[in-house]
């Protein structure tokens, strides 16, 4: 079993219609959507969801209003200004505190302090995870809440799905679809893959964020390969990029042009390699076999 990861440098460039037809292509892959801040597999692979499970990244603190006596402790101590006093009116005797959710940053100092035990102090359910079915093979998905963090561990708990149904139905692949950047849900989706590629285009900031998305797999010393989205926008930056990557040490994967085939396959809700007489599906199916003949070596 091989776990295939498809990052980016930036958003925008293309690395989830890559991933849909990199599915449609490997017909025997687990899929799994690790842009947890933003999926948007789903869109393209219409999943039906069998199974979902809640999510929790860290605590929230909540104000129990009927032990509240209104001291303030609360409110003095929070440096996230997270609490505020609600005052008191012809129901109620006294002024109560209130936490807003949003605000709150799970730290617990007023639930350890409070001297009326009135803060309860629980998991919070920061989001879901799903396991669905797909045309294409299992997949495992999520999404994290309004304002919620800890998307590295979402990120985590995916691909520990992924990699338990892929064991279990005996998978060759797992095809993971990556955060775009440098942080935390990144690192999440890389560590311990058996490949990576990166997915860029031939802009300023494309060519800038390649690099330090390059740097990132290369500390952690995880094959990569790097595919050009809409090439023939900028040649001179595309083969910049290309001699950049054999520098480092980066093979290319291959070149897609810029093309509308792309849209159209989104409206559809298709992968691009689906759509007959594609010239750009031609030159996606040859970056998937690229792929795989290097899976294959290093079986």
């Amino acid at each position: 079993m091989k776990e295939i990861v498809i990052i980016s440098g930036k958003g925008g460039t293309g690395k989830t219609s890559l991933v849909a037809s990199f599915a449609a292509l490997a017909q025997n892959a687990v899929l799994a959507d690790c842009d947890v801040d933003a999926a948007d597999l789903h869109l393209i692979l219409t999943p039906r969801v069998q199974q979902t499970h809640p999510f929790s990244g860290g605590k929230q603190a909540t104000i129990i209003a009927e032990k509240c006596t209104g001291c303030g402790k609360c409110s003095e101590l929070c440096r996230f200004e997270a609490i505020s006093q609600i005052p008191a009116t012809g129901t109620t005797r006294q002024a109560v505190y209130h936490i807003d959710p949003v605000a709150c940053e799970g730290c617990g100092v007023c639930a350890w302090f409070c001297p009326d035990k009135a803060i309860d102090f629980s998991d919070a359910i920061n989001g879901h995870c799903y396991l669905s079915d797909t045309r294409y093979g299992p997949m495992v998905h999520a999404g994290l809440g309004i304002a919620q963090e800890n998307s590295g561990k979402l990120v985590t708990l995916v691909r520990k799905k992924a990699r338990e149904i892929a064991e279990r139905d005996g998978k060759e692949f797992i095809l993971v679809d990556g955060s775009p950047g440098i942080g935390c849900p990144v690192i999440a989706s890389i560590t311990g893959a058996d490949l990576v590629l990166i997915v860029t285009e031939p802009t300023l900031s494309g060519e800038h964020d390649l690099k330090r998305v390059a740097q990132l797999v290369t500390y952690f010393k995880i094959p990569a390969l790097v595919c050009i989205n809409k090439y023939d926008l900028n040649p001179v930056i595309s083969d910049r990029i290309i001699r950049d990557a054999q520098q480092r040490g980066s093979a290319i994967a291959g070149k897609v042009r810029y093309d509308t085939v792309f849209s159209t396959a989104q409206s559809l809700m298709q992968p691009v390699v689906e759509i007959d007489g594609s010239k750009t599906a031609e030159e996606v199916t040859d970056i998937w076999c690229t792929l795989l003949d290097i899976c294959t070596s290093r079986a």
